[in-house]
């Protein structure tokens, strides 16, 4: 990559928050994403092959701990902003004094200008989700989203077309995935432009990292499309409303729950989604069908 991160898409030169919001400073801990190992195969044979190095990155906010994250480290302060964003621990990234990542310590400090809010209360109550690694969300997130306001039909839609322009996209993107598997990818797109990539042990990380970036950016998610690899769990789907993306685009499917929550938000959601097929789950009314045709039946004779 030519910010010299991989894993994760060089934005440095897109930039549209306003010169008066102020920006927290923010280290870049850099750190490599593989390891190379030596393994035996079916064959007998022994040779070197990649595997992701996942890690332990704890959060401390103000000088106290507040949860350990399993991760890739691709852009850790990222992460640590997103994670704060989407658990509604601070409410803009104006209240982010600085975001301090180190890696000999495999730890990650955020200083808030002022302190967060009723910290104590707002992390007492948590809820274990299906993420991979650490997925935990505090337990007043559920009722915050009453208050998501997400852009009409009208307003935020996509074709079939640019549906298929946008895993065509992904299937091109050169990732960690292709050499060393074991990870998930996320993406935000505006339109069929690919803004920002990720990829990390766990989607929630990944989306988490994407929320992070879209704030540091001055970013809105009304006209965006989030991408993952991931399934879409009842976590995916509230990230993704909590940053205002109404699409969302799965190579993998959806949980019952997942699907209940989309519908309720009135979310538009693609599962199992790659080349030309895809499935829409929920959110029809966004969608702009360009059926593809349909195939003859092939009827086999017995000779």
């Amino acid at each position: 990559m030519a910010s010299g991160r991989p894993g994760a898409t060089d934005m440095s030169s897109f930039h549209s928050t306003p010169p008066a919001v102020r920006l927290p400073l923010l280290t870049r801990a850099g750190v490599a994403l593989t390891r190379e190992i030596e393994v035996l195969d079916e064959y007998g044979q022994l040779r070197c092959i990649h595997i992701p190095d996942e890690r332990p990155l704890t959060l401390y906010v103000d000088k106290r701990e507040l949860v350990t994250l399993m991760t890739l480290g691709a852009e850790p302060e990222l992460l640590a902003l997103g994670y704060l964003r989407n658990q509604r621990l601070v409410n803009s990234v104006e209240e982010v004094l600085s975001i301090t990542a180190d890696w000999e310590v495999n730890a990650v400090a955020v200083r808030t200008r002022a302190g967060v809010e009723d910290f104590e209360r707002k992390t007492a109550t948590r809820v274990v989700t299906t993420g991979c690694g650490q997925g935990t969300v505090f337990g007043d997130m559920m009722d915050g989203l009453q208050s998501v306001q997400l852009p009409d039909a009208k307003s935020a839609r996509i074709s079939q077309s640019m549906l298929r322009d946008i895993l065509e996209v992904m299937r091109q993107q050169d990732s960690i995935h292709r050499k060393a598997g074991s990870v998930h990818g996320c993406a935000l797109f505006r339109g069929t432009e690919k803004l920002m990539f990720i990829e990390d042990v766990g989607r929630h990380n990944a989306i988490d990292t994407i929320a992070g970036w879209m704030w540091m950016h001055g970013v809105h998610g009304a006209d965006k499309v989030f991408y993952t690899t991931g399934r879409l769990t009842s976590e995916m789907v509230m990230k993704s409303a909590q940053i205002g993306v109404p699409i969302i685009v799965s190579r993998n499917g959806v949980t019952a729950m997942g699907h209940d929550m989309a519908t309720r938000l009135g979310m538009t959601l693609f599962g199992r989604a790659s080349n030309r097929h895809f499935i829409c789950y929920t959110g029809f009314e966004r969608f702009d069908s360009e059926p593809e045709p349909q195939r003859a039946a092939v009827r086999v004779v017995a000779g």
